[in-house]
C-alpha cells in the first residue's frame, strides 16, 4: 500500500487514463476525488473503487470554470483534510484541420480547456499541496513535444507543448514546497479520445512519405492501455519517484522515435 492514507485529485477521471490511474492509486491506498464533467461516468468509477473497499469522491466539475474547480477542492479538504497528489488528465484531441480552416473559436475552445483548465487545475491545487509536499503529474503527448508529423493537430500540439513548460516551471517554483511537478507523454493509447477528435481534410496534408501513425517499434505496433499509463502515473505519484521532478516521461513504445 504505496499511497496509505494519501489523497489524490484525479481529473478526467470518467474514463480512460484518468479512469484507469484512479482505480491504481486507489488500489495502493489512496483516497481518490474523481473529477469530470460527466456525473454518470465519474459514479461508475466511483462505484467500481468502492466495491474494491477503498475510498472515492465523485466530483462533476469543469476544469476551465475557475470556482467550480476551488470549490471541487474545498470539498475534498472537507471530506480527508488534506491534498498529496493531483493528476492534472483532462483533455481534448479538440479539431484536427488545416490552419486555413481552423476557427478562431476551435483554436480557443482546445487551449481553453487543454492549457488554461491545466493551469486552473494546479493553481487551485497548490494552497493545499504546500501543506505537507506531494506530487503533481500532467498529461501531455507526444504530439507537440517529440512528435511533430501529424499534420493539422496544431491547436492540440501546442497545449501540449506547452504543458511541458509549465511542468519544468513549477517544478522549480515548488520546489521548495518539496512539491515535484512530472508530465508523462502517451502516444497512441486504447482509449476512445479519438472516437472525440473532429479530423478534417488532414488526410490531404500527409506527406505520402511519413511512417503511418500506427507504427510502434517496442510492441509489434501494439498500442499501450491506459492501466500501462496509470503504472507509471503510480510510479510518479509514490516515493519511489522521490528525487523526480521536472521530467518529461514518454510511453510510446518508441513510436515518437520513429515518427519524429
Amino acid at each position: 500500500m504505496q499511497l496509505k492514507e494519501r489523497v489524490a485529485v484525479v481529473t478526467g477521471a470518467g474514463s480512460g487514463i484518468g479512469a484507469a490511474a484512479a482505480r491504481r492509486l486507489a488500489r495502493e491506498g489512496a483516497r481518490v476525488a474523481l473529477l469530470g464533467r460527466t456525473e454518470e461516468d465519474l459514479n461508475g468509477v466511483a462505484a467500481g473503487i468502492r466495491g474494491q473497499g477503498h475510498e472515492a469522491l465523485p466530483l462533476a466539475v469543469d476544469i476551465v470554470e475557475a470556482e467550480a474547480l476551488e470549490g471541487g477542492y474545498g470539498q475534498v479538504i472537507d471530506r480527508w483534510g488534506r491534498l498529496d497528489i493531483v493528476f492534472a488528465n483532462a483533455g481534448v484531441n479538440g479539431v484536427w484541420a488545416p490552419i486555413e480552416e481552423l476557427s478562431p473559436e476551435e483554436w480557443r475552445s482546445t487551449v481553453d480547456i487543454n492549457l488554461n483548465g491545466t493551469f486552473l487545475t494546479l493553481k487551485y491545487a497548490v494552497p493545499y499541496l504546500r501543506e505537507r509536499g506531494g506530487s503533481i503529474i500532467v498529461t501531455s503527448s507526444v504530439n507537440g513535444t517529440r512528435m511533430f508529423s501529424n499534420t493539422g493537430a496544431t491547436a492540440y500540439a501546442c497545449t501540449k507543448g506547452a504543458q511541458v513548460v509549465l511542468g519544468r516551471m513549477l517544478a522549480l517554483e515548488l520546489a521548495k514546497h518539496r512539491i515535484r511537478v512530472n508530465v508523462v507523454c502517451p502516444g497512441a493509447v486504447e482509449t476512445d479520445l479519438d472516437e472525440h477528435t473532429d479530423d478534417r481534410d488532414t488526410s490531404l496534408m500527409r506527406d505520402p512519405r511519413a511512417v503511418p501513425d500506427d507504427a510502434i517499434p517496442l510492441t509489434d505496433d501494439r498500442p499501450a492501455s491506459a492501466e500501462d499509463v496509470a503504472e507509471l502515473v503510480l510510479f510518479l505519484a509514490s516515493d519511489a519517484s522521490g528525487h523526480v521532478t521536472g521530467t518529461e516521461i514518454w510511453i510510446d513504445g518508441g513510436q515518437s522515435l520513429l515518427k519524429g
